[in-house]
């Protein structure tokens, strides 16, 4: 019998900001907010699971954009058994990531770093290519 494999080409068509900062993901939320004048809301966390354990909790902050949308993703997770795991493992030095997607071409992502940057929380903001990223694919969350 003849077996045919079906192999996907994902498109990752948003731009990628990490974040360095200690503070809380709901206070990284509210910088961005005041910051970069946006409105993110605490949406339910985003659970990966795998085909082999641990599964990862995410804490996730949205907007919805008519064209697009901003998305904060916590990188540091409490896996199923309590232990530490990351949403980017490559990239354990970044706290958060900044997903921004808008086919408009209206928001520049160098304004929002530049913006950040500026925030006395914020110890590093890097704009980071998201075709290098080993761990990618746990960045489609749709």
């Amino acid at each position: 019998m003849k077996k045919a494999k079906l192999l996907l080409e994902h498109t990752y068509d948003f731009e990628l900001l990490g974040l360095v900062s200690p503070v809380r993901d709901y206070k990284m939320a509210w910088h961005i907010n005041r910051d970069l004048d946006m409105n993110l809301v605490k949406c339910d966390d985003l659970i990966l699971e795998f085909m082999t354990p641990p599964t990862l909790i995410i804490s996730q902050y949205f907007l919805s954009l008519p064209h697009g949308f901003v998305q904060l993703l916590k990188n540091k997770a409490l896996n199923s058994t309590n232990q530490v795991s990351y949403l980017i493992p490559e990239l354990k030095t970044m706290d958060y990531f900044l997903l921004v997607q808008d086919e408009t071409f209206q928001i520049s992502i160098n304004t929002f770093a530049n913006q950040l940057a500026k925030n006395p929380d914020v110890q590093n903001v890097m704009k980071l290519d998201v075709t290098k990223l080993k761990s990618k694919e746990n960045l489609l969350t749709y």
